[in-house]
């Protein structure tokens, strides 16, 4: 998944399997670069799936896939991917970081995979570098490593690194990288082989755009819901919600009323508690930190609303998880 490439071929690329990794994600990476090689007929790239032991690994939908190799056995990479999805750092070793470090010192390209950055985050590896994830997990990527550029693009590549949000994203990323390299006409035709209609550019949305999310194609609406969604920590009054819409308050509540079946400052504030439930559960922030990362003054008035949504406490939420 490196920009350039003047080894020997077929081209190294590892993928590292972490535990409860996306299935999913993994094939959609390595499925073009398999179709590459037969409609070249010849080999353009290798792939090695690694597990730190060289055990079989469990991916999150229990099925488990065979290693080839340990980190220790590792072959000479070109690019490592690092796969992921769930409770990405729960495996993260000393052992780990300092091998990952060691590639990146031999001049390996390394990426992530769906939550696979926060394990390079965490090694240290990611200090000027843009990089995405899966939509999901993006805000508490960005609440827990701040000084790195997390975007919500399908995948971004540099010179030294590259990532992507998962799912379908991995496939995009694999066609792009097999047409900058190999010509439009080869990803193309893998493309098709895929029955992919159309290769995604990086800069083509995650989600689903609101209009298709909500339901309707009300633009008031549609543009309240988004300003609330970008407005999680410093939340907005739903007045000026309503005024920066140009409606009037009585018709904001109505549309919402209407179409989606809550008041505005209901549908806002579960909005904000989905938020405070997701960093409970994927970080270990402290309970007041998450009340104002979304947007209450206090963890007592937070626990009260989450309470109120959840039936338990974001204390014993956590502890039950």
């Amino acid at each position: 998944m490196r920009l350039d490439y003047q080894g020997p071929w077929p081209e190294p690329i590892g993928f590292l399997l972490l535990p409860r990794f996306s299935m999913m994600a993994f094939f959609s990476a390595v499925e073009p670069l398999r179709i590459a090689n037969r409609i070249a007929t010849r080999e353009l790239f290798c792939w090695h799936v690694i597990s730190q032991d060289g055990q079989p690994i469990s991916a999150s939908n229990g099925m488990t896939l065979l290693a080839d190799t340990s980190l220790d056995s590792a072959p000479a990479l070109a690019s490592l991917a690092v796969v992921a999805s769930f409770e990405p750092e729960a495996t993260l070793s000393r052992h780990l970081r300092r091998w990952l470090n060691q590639l990146a010192q031999r001049g390996c390209v390394l990426g992530g995979i769906d939550t696979g950055s926060f394990i390079l985050a965490r090694a240290g590896l990611l200090e000027g570098q843009r990089v995405t994830m899966h939509w999901e997990s993006l805000p508490t990527f960005r609440e827990r490593f701040p000084e790195i550029d997390a975007t919500e693009s399908l995948y971004e590549v540099s010179a030294e690194r590259f990532s992507c949000a998962g799912g379908a994203a991995a496939m995009d990323m694999a066609l792009a990288m097999i047409a900058r390299r190999h010509g439009e006409e080869l990803a193309t035709a893998v493309s098709e082989q895929l029955i992919h209609a159309r290769m995604r550019t990086q800069h083509d949305h995650q989600r689903l755009d609101l209009t298709r999310r909500l339901g309707t194609h009300r633009h008031a609406l549609v543009e309240a819901v988004a300003l609330m969604e970008q407005h999680i920590e410093t939340p907005l009054s739903v007045s000026d919600i309503a005024g920066k819409v140009g409606i009037s308050l009585r018709q904001l509540q109505r549309l919402f009323e209407q179409v989606l079946t809550a008041s505005p400052r209901d549908h806002y504030l579960a909005l904000r508690l989905a938020r405070g439930r997701q960093l409970l559960k994927e970080t270990d922030h402290d309970i007041l930190s998450i009340s104002l990362a979304c947007g209450f003054t206090s963890p007592s008035s937070f626990s009260r609303a989450y309470k109120g949504r959840y039936g338990t406490s974001p204390r014993d939420d956590r502890v039950i998880d």
